[in-house]
């Protein structure tokens, strides 16, 4: 069986510039994710865990090096062309839900449909239905954000990070805004979501939920520190 590599950072920078100074926030990253790997990046507050997932999501683009996704490099694209990138082949998660208040959930899980044009309204509709189903929250399809728990709002928005198949999902502190219960439900959503073939790259600085993926990347100050293997028995490799 060939495993397709989905992501591949060489050498990103991120330097983020004020009137008064720069900041380097990602400094020569260098990481390679797989079709179908659940990857944890962890680390303190401000050591740009984030801001990585969000070069990784085309939400920021690098200063420096090159990113390669799903084989073909997206450095340096127009924010058209990121924006239609993103619509195919990233699923993002958010730690805030970010779901429009005045919509249900089945027309915020549809959303990032509508920027489908090849889509049929029948088409769009049977996406919808699979994602919430994935996510358990098909009964409560006609609700709206404030009807909903924490928990359940956070399954929308995993279902609608899900509703476009795309290669990679993102999820930044998917449990942040969570109390301990609905943390563990999203968290073993997740453990099923990857059982089920989906690629999952995680920010976490809670270290029970960063060791339930299969490799864990910790950073420090832009650096990535370690990226080990929890699973399979594979040595812990410590990045240079």
């Amino acid at each position: 069986m060939t495993i397709q590599r989905l992501i591949d950072l060489q050498g990103i920078k991120k330097v983020f510039y004020t009137e008064e100074m720069e900041t380097a926030a990602l400094d020569d990253i260098h990481l390679t994710i797989d079709q179908g790997e659940y990857v944890s990046v962890s680390g303190p507050s401000g050591c740009g865990k984030s801001t990585l997932l969000s070069v990784m999501g085309l939400l920021h683009s690098a200063t420096g090096g090159k990113y390669y996704l799903n084989g073909a490099e997206v450095t340096g694209l127009q924010p058209s062309e990121q924006a239609r990138v993103r619509s195919r082949e990233i699923g993002f998660v958010f730690q805030a839900f970010n779901l429009i208040a005045g919509m249900s959930a089945s027309e915020n899980v549809e959303l990032p449909l509508t920027y489908r044009r090849e889509l049929s309204r029948t088409q769009r509709r049977e996406l919808v239905a699979s994602a919430l189903e994935k996510v358990n929250m098909t009964e409560r399809q006609k609700h709206f954000p404030a009807q909903l728990s924490g928990g359940q709002q956070q399954r929308v928005a995993i279902a609608r990070a899900l509703v476009g198949k795309p290669k990679v999902l993102l999820a930044d502190e998917p449990t942040g805004n969570l109390d301990s219960k609905n943390a563990q439900l999203i968290m073993d959503l997740l453990d099923a979501l990857h059982e089920q073939g989906s690629t999952i790259v995680m920010v976490t600085h809670d270290p029970r939920f960063a060791e339930r993926a299969e490799r864990q990347v910790s950073m420090f100050d832009g650096k990535m520190l370690e990226d080990r293997r929890l699973r399979a028995g594979v040595a812990a490799a410590t990045v240079a």
